[in-house]
């Protein structure tokens, strides 16, 4: 095989399918990129079983071919070698020659016959807007688990229903929910896709213009894709029941408060600077302010003042996770955020705040955004 390729197109294919591969694979045969050069140019693909990652780019292909190297180290060389276009040879020893001007280097074939097969997807599809998708992963995935031990907690549910597409992630202790328009078939569809596959799913396509999503198989090999210009990315489902969180959302949202997002999140970093660790901070929410105070180890104290406008009840006290909050406030991207106090039937139990953005102080938010975040107990 041989083949000729720009160095920057080239350095830029194989970034791609090496990103979801585990910086520690189990089976070194899975740490390859698999690249097969015929009369159309290269495809260049990554696969461990879970997620996989294909492309295909324009390329001189003198002799067709298949070969299997180790991505890693393919990825750091392309991105460092000089500006000129790569030449890609199979050796008569069977080695694998990479030369770019005068850089030269030679590298270890890997078996391609034990490569496993990558899957195909050919279930039913849609397309939703790109940009809307990438937020919404990164407005939804960050409020999954990071916690193995409930797998279907690290995920983030997609649900297809008539034209919407809504994602929903949650760790017991947050809920985060985000729609976005679905275009395609009339379909009643979930799928429960690793949140740290779907990130990168969201920065790799977050600008394509449009995005297609497919389902694919059954049983234990259920499949989605995600594919926008020449790129795709598969990823195995998660099995197992996600949680019914969608029920924990209130209807009735009257009483509120308003603040200026960046001037809270702001006061909240500062503020918790004295908290020991996973500590909750203290809100005070009254008629034109909220006050958090902070009280620390070596007796460190903080407390700060924002201006906000309440509505709807009387001034509240509770305990929230800093770091929750500002990740919520992070995702809500306007200028203004609305903390929603809800109610609960259990008087015994602490019932969740609701944050959603808010354009103005007066006007709500257009997007569909909603994150639930539940209380801490607050020592006295």
């Amino acid at each position: 095989m041989r083949f000729q390729v720009n160095r920057d197109v080239f350095s830029e294919a194989v970034s791609f399918v090496v990103k979801l591969l585990p910086q520690r694979n189990p089976q070194p045969i899975l740490a390859g990129v698999l690249i097969e050069a015929d009369g159309s140019g290269l495809t260049l693909s990554a696969f461990d079983y879970e997620a996989s990652a294909r492309t295909t780019i324009e390329a001189t292909v003198e002799t067709p071919g298949t070969i299997l190297v180790h991505g890693r180290l393919l990825s750091d060389i392309a991105s460092r070698l000089p500006n000129a276009p790569i030449e890609i040879a199979v050796e008569d020893d069977g080695g694998i020659a990479v030369t770019c001007g005068s850089a030269r280097f030679t590298l270890a074939a890997m078996p391609v016959e034990e490569y496993p097969s990558i899957p195909e997807v050919t279930g039913s599809s849609g397309v939703v807007p790109a940009d809307d998708f990438g937020t919404a992963i990164a407005q939804v995935g960050f409020a999954a688990s990071r916690d193995d031990v409930t797998p279907v907690l690290t995920g983030v549910q997609l649900e297809v229903s008539g034209h919407t597409l809504s994602l929903v992630a949650t760790d017991r202790y947050r809920v985060s929910l985000r729609d976005v328009p679905w275009d395609g078939e009339a379909v009643e569809a979930t799928a429960l896709v690793p949140a740290r596959t779907l990130l990168e799913v969201g920065k790799t396509f977050g600008h394509a213009g449009t995005i297609q999503v497919a389902f694919s198989g059954a049983g234990d090999r259920e499949i989605i894709a995600f594919t926008a210009g020449n790129k795709t990315v598969t990823s195995l489902l998660i099995k197992g029941n996600f949680p019914p969180v969608r029920r924990l959302f209130p209807e009735q949202t009257d009483h509120y408060a308003v603040v200026n997002t960046a001037d809270l999140v702001e006061a909240v970093r500062r503020v918790s600077l004295v908290l020991d660790r996973a500590a909750p901070l203290r809100f005070t929410f009254s008629s034109d302010s909220v006050t958090m105070d902070a009280s620390g180890g070596d007796h460190a104290r903080a407390s700060e003042s924002v201006d906000a406008i309440l509505s709807g009840g009387d001034e509240v006290t509770l305990g929230l996770n800093p770091q929750y909050l500002i990740e919520a406030l992070g995702a809500v991207r306007s200028e203004f955020v609305r903390v929603t106090f809800t109610s609960s039937d259990n008087a015994n139990k602490l019932s969740p705040v609701l944050i959603t953005s808010q354009t103005s102080v007066d006007q709500a938010g257009l997007d569909s955004f909603k994150y639930l975040l539940q209380p801490n107990l607050l020592l006295r």
